[in-house]
């Protein structure tokens, strides 16, 4: 009786390893199941709509692979993950100081501290966020910080004029409006 188990064994584990790799491999082969989402009366072929991305529509554009005039209307631009104008005017509005980091598919710049020669016991930090693709008034965020010098405890913070940072945020517009119209016109 033994020696019979013992045959049947490999076979056994044999044909439960087979079917469990014939289960994994259908569940590949199949791909999604895609729905109609409406059909009239006397249409010959039910309509599906079009596949999501985790990445939002039109997916992830690392490769510079998106046509001109496809996306947003902002300028988007391929390989960068927000509005194109929005980074190159964030860039240059900041260009007077010295970056720490600079993330164009997240859209954050980060400066180092900055002193104005006119006054070397204050320094500066600025944070740009760009929220988004379009071109628009709510797609930048920026934060300014200021800290001044004690003569005992070093570089204490310092309150920022609360309009400090809109007024960034503005400049900023204004740069990526003129980058806009520049391109429009040639």
């Amino acid at each position: 009786m033994r020696n019979l188990e013992s045959r049947r064994s490999p076979w056994l584990r044999s044909a439960l390893l087979f079917a469990v790799c014939a289960v994994l491999a259908g569940c590949g082969l199949g791909g999604e199941a895609r729905y109609p989402t409406s059909r009239q009366p006397g249409q010959g072929k039910p309509v599906y709509d079009e596949q999501q991305s985790v990445f939002g529509p039109g997916g992830l554009s690392l490769g510079g692979t998106e046509k001109p005039g496809e996306g947003d209307s902002g300028g988007g631009g391929a390989g960068v993950g927000v509005n194109s104008f929005l980074w190159r005017a964030s860039l240059d509005t900041v260009s007077f100081m010295p970056l720490v980091s600079a993330d164009p598919f997240g859209g954050v710049i980060i400066t180092d501290w900055y002193s104005p020669p006119q006054s070397p016991d204050e320094r500066f930090k600025v944070n740009v966020y760009i929220l988004g693709r379009a071109l628009r008034a709510d797609g930048i965020r920026a934060s300014v910080f200021r800290q001044q010098m004690n003569g005992t405890t070093g570089w204490v913070d310092a309150q920022v004029a609360p309009n400090t940072g809109t007024d960034l945020e503005n400049a900023i517009l204004t740069r990526a409006r003129q980058m806009r119209i520049a391109q429009l016109g040639e």
